[in-house]
C-alpha cells in the first residue's frame, strides 16, 4: 500500500487503481490522467481519448517490444 500513481496502487485491490494525488478514486481514465497533469500548459485529455493502437499504428511493433519486457520473467 505504499505505491500510488499512474501505474496504480499495486495492493491487490482493483477498486482503487485510479487513486489521484488528492486521494480521490476516479472512475474514468481521462479524469484520472488529468489529475496528474503538473502544468496548466499541458492540454487536458479529451473525454474519449483515441485508442493508441489506432492513433499510432506505425509504432505498434515498438510498443509490443516494450511491453514484452514488462511481461518477461524479471517482472513476474
Amino acid at each position: 500500500s505504499q505505491v500510488r500513481g499512474l501505474c496504480g496502487t499495486y495492493n491487490g485491490n482493483q477498486q482503487d487503481e485510479f487513486t489521484t494525488p488528492a486521494g480521490d478514486v476516479e472512475t474514468s481514465v481521462t479524469a484520472f490522467a488529468d489529475a496528474y497533469r503538473v502544468s496548466p500548459d499541458c492540454a487536458a485529455l479529451a473525454p474519449n481519448p483515441l485508442d493508441p493502437c489506432d492513433a499510432f499504428a506505425e509504432r505498434r511493433e515498438d510498443a509490443e517490444a516494450a511491453c514484452a519486457v514488462l511481461l518477461s520473467p524479471a517482472f513476474q
